[in-house]
Parts: structure tokens; C-alpha cells; sequence
């Protein structure tokens, strides 16, 4: 089977964690978000998968190379300006088959691809949609079906009086190549408004699918991504690797204060005495907690280094950023890459620090 994930967006709501890193491989609690979808793929049965690029195209190249190390074929096609998700289908059309996965690049799911891929082939459709239930969908657009599971209308953002089920696109779909005919090539032309439209009634399908879903776009989103692979809310190799004790402390770790599961500790952090990690915390390789400092539902990314007596929580800190002493950092505040907070500064209600910033002591009580 064969899989084509769109991985072309500039990840303008993660940011600064995406000015400087593709959104592809972000790191997710032990490894590039990506692989998370590899690794979901490759344990249904795709083992070719090409990935559409377009931002930060190389940094993509770099990061995930052939594919070897997940156990697949990986290709790449770079899109020379954005073409929208039906555009880079088109765009990659030489190197796909005649019946193919395509995914939206930031999704993390659970859910059986392979029973998806059964009823495409039963029902003889030419899309099949994957569809999840979701408390509120209002902000996505509701998917309705007939009782054959053929989709019989979207409705985008729909009003309360509109709510008459819960199912939403998961932005995973089975095509047949044919469905590549309707694509004008060369133009913004988006699968989900301009093309799945034109197939109601003509061989679109949907999949309601049990499991987990979200949506990786926000901080926010972000967060409660780590939280669940922590917790094991979703399968994934990582949740494996921290085990029934829901807890990972990697090699040479030196632990002078608390780490408290569910969390994970890389290779080569340091925790002095009197420090408290978790619960619901990752600290990436190399990463330094100075004394007295809480580390509490929040992801700190390699090299950081916080000082003493801080408290860091529901926040998100980027390689190589250094706090101060005596500083709160919470409330979803995201770091970028190598920001310098100095002693006693108070960051909340989700302010954004972008990469290279450097705060003096004293300089904020937000």
C-alpha cells in the first residue's frame, strides 16, 4: 500500500516552535511528529510513502532521509509555490498508484487504516473519507451520511440548529487515481472544498472510525498531544517505550530532586536537589532544571537550561532557551529556539517568545 502525506504548510500557529523547524519534525515527546504518522502507516501495511513539501523543504530531507529507518520507502516532491491540498495530489501525481492513502501532515491517530481500506475496496468508491466523532463540531466542517455510508453533504462550521451528527473529516482519505482527472494542474485547487463536492453522488464515501484523533495546529493542541502519548491515550511506539510505570529516564541523567510519571527524561539532563519534573513533563536531551524549580505539565526542549526556583507549567520552551533564576513561565507560553529570559521575569496567558529574543532581568510581570 501506498501513502501520500501533504506536508507543505508553514505551521503558522505553532509558532515560534515552527520558525525555525518544519512542523513535520517538531519534536513530539522522543521524536519527530512525523514519524508518529510513519509509524502508523508502516503498522497497516503502507510501505511507500511519498511526502509532499513545500516550507523548510530540506529540513524535512534531513531529518527523515529515505525512510529506512522507519522500515519504508520515503520520496519526496516539493511543490514550487503553495498549490493547496488537491494541487500537491496533482502535483505528485507521477509517483502515486492506482489506489492510495492521502493524509493531512498534522494528524495523530489510532485509528484502523486498514479497516478504512477494506470498505473502499468493498463498496467500489472512488473516495473514502475517514470520519471521526468529535464533541463540538462547529469548528470543523460536519460530514453527513447515507445509510449506504455514502456522503451525502458537508456542512462547513455548522450553526447549533445545524448539529445533527458529530462526524468530521479526519483528513485521512482512500483514493482512486482517477480522482486525479478532476484536478486542473498548476492552480490552488483544494481536495476537500473543490473536489470531494463534485463526487457526492458519485462514489464518495465516508468511514466512521473508533480511536483517537487530534488535530496537531495549536500549542494548545500540542500539549494535549504530549499529555495522551504520555498517558497512553494513543498507541504509539513511544507510549510503549515508557511502559506500565508510564515513566522513561534515559542514560546518564543525574537526578538530584523528583521525576514524576507520567514524564520522560532524555539522555544527559541534570536535576538538581530540591527540583520536581512531572507529572505530564518531557525534557529532551541535555536539558538542565536548576534547584527548587517545578516542571509541571510542560515540554522542554534540548539543551534548555531553567534556573533555580522557577515554575514552569502548561508551556512549551525551545531548544537551547535559557531562563533565569526565580522566573514563571506558564499558561501556554511557547519559547522559540534559543531565547534568554532573564532572573525573575513572569510570562503568562500565552504569550510567544520568537527565536533569538533576549529578555533582561526584571523586564516582564505579565
Amino acid at each position: 500500500m501506498q501513502a501520500l502525506i501533504l506536508v507543505g504548510g508553514e505551521g503558522t500557529r505553532l509558532r515560534p516552535l515552527t520558525s525555525t523547524i518544519p512542523k513535520p519534525v517538531v519534536p513530539l515527546v522522543d521524536r519527530p511528529f512525523i514519524a508518529y504518522m510513519l509509524e502508523w502507516l508502516k503498522g497497516h501495511g503502507v510501505e511507500d510513502v511519498v511526502v509532499s513539501c513545500g516550507f523548510l523543504a530540506a529540513g524535512v530531507r534531513n531529518v527523515l532521509g529515505d525512510g529506512r529507518g522507519f522500515g519504508l520507502r520515503l520520496r519526496y516532491v516539493e511543490e514550487p509555490s503553495p498549490l493547496g491540498t488537491a494541487g500537491a495530489l496533482k502535483f505528485a501525481e507521477t509517483l502515486l498508484d492506482e489506489r492510495f492513502f492521502m493524509l493531512n501532515g498534522d494528524v495523530l491517530s489510532d485509528i484502523d487504516l486498514a479497516a478504512q481500506w477494506a470498505q473502499h475496496e468493498e463498496s467500489g468508491a472512488k473516495a473514502t473519507l475517514a470520519l471521526v466523532d468529535v464533541a463540538d463540531p462547529s469548528h470543523y466542517g460536519l460530514v453527513r451520511l447515507n445509510a449506504d455510508k455514502s456522503i451525502s453533504e458537508f456542512v462547513e462550521k455548522p450553526a447549533p440548529d445545524q448539529i445533527d451528527t458529530h462526524l468530521v473529516s479526519a483528513g485521512v482519505y482512500v483514493l482512486e487515481r482517477p480522482v486525479l482527472d478532476i484536478i486542473p494542474p498548476d492552480v490552488n485547487y483544494s481536495i476537500e472544498r473543490d473536489v470531494f463536492p463534485q463526487l457526492i453522488g458519485a462514489g464518495l464515501f465516508g468511514w466512521p472510525g473508533d480511536g483517537y484523533w487530534l488535530d496537531i495546529g495549536t500549542p494548545q493542541r500540542y500539549l494535549q498531544a504530549t499529555f495522551d502519548i504520555l498517558e497512553g491515550d494513543v498507541e504509539t511506539a513511544a507510549g510503549r517505550r515508557l511502559g506500565s510505570s508510564y515513566l522513561f529516564v534515559g542514560d546518564g541523567v543525574q537526578v538530584d530532586g523528583r521525576v514524576i510519571p507520567p514524564a520522560l527524561v532524555e539522555d544527559g539532563c541534570r536535576i538538581a536537589k530540591g527540583a520536581r519534573v512531572g507529572s505530564r513533563a518531557v525534557l529532551a536531551h541535555g536539558v538542565s532544571v536548576g534547584e527548587q524549580t517545578v516542571i509541571d505539565s510542560a515540554v522542554v526542549l534540548q539543551g534548555a537550561e531553567i534556573g533555580a526556583n522557577c515554575q514552569l507549567k502548561s508551556c512549551i520552551v525551545g531548544a537551547g532557551v535559557r531562563i533565569g533564576d526565580n522566573c514563571t513561565v506558564e499558561d501556554g507560553v511557547v519559547l522559540g529556539e534559543g531565547v534568554t529570559i532573564g532572573a525573575n521575569n513572569v510570562l503568562s496567558a500565552g504569550a510567544r517568545v520568537f527565536p533569538g529574543v533576549e529578555l533582561p532581568a526584571d523586564a516582564i510581570k505579565f
